[in-house]
């Protein structure tokens, strides 16, 4: 039996119209999920550039499942395993440290001058 009622007609094209925008949506986030493994996969590429494709992966599965277009157990587990590739990929190549006392421990062979 087809629907008749105006409300249930509304309810109807109301859903086709958040179904369009979730597919949207979750393509989007399998987009960005398949760039970041293959940047993490993929030695030649730097690794703020592979860190960069990751976390934009990561926000993504975020507001995915903010919007409740993932269940936030599935966004958690995609998460989850994205995370876990790029810490395996932190424990092969270190990175380099950055700030002040890294830039001294780079240079030891400058030693200050002492006054007399």
């Amino acid at each position: 039996m087809a629907k008749r009622t105006a409300s249930a007609k509304k309810q109807a094209r109301a859903g086709a119209r958040r179904a369009v925008r979730n597919r949207g949506t979750r393509s989007e986030v399998k987009t960005l999920i398949v760039k970041a493994r293959k940047a993490l996969a993929d030695g030649s590429a730097e690794t703020t550039e592979r860190v960069a494709t990751t976390v934009e992966a990561l926000r993504s599965l975020d507001r995915a499942a903010a919007k409740k277009v993932l269940h936030r157990n599935n966004a958690a587990r995609r998460k989850s395993r994205l995370a876990r590739q790029l810490a395996k990929l932190a424990v092969a190549t270190p990175a380099p440290a950055k700030g002040k006392k890294a830039a001294a421990a780079a240079k030891p062979a400058a030693a200050p001058a002492k006054k007399k």
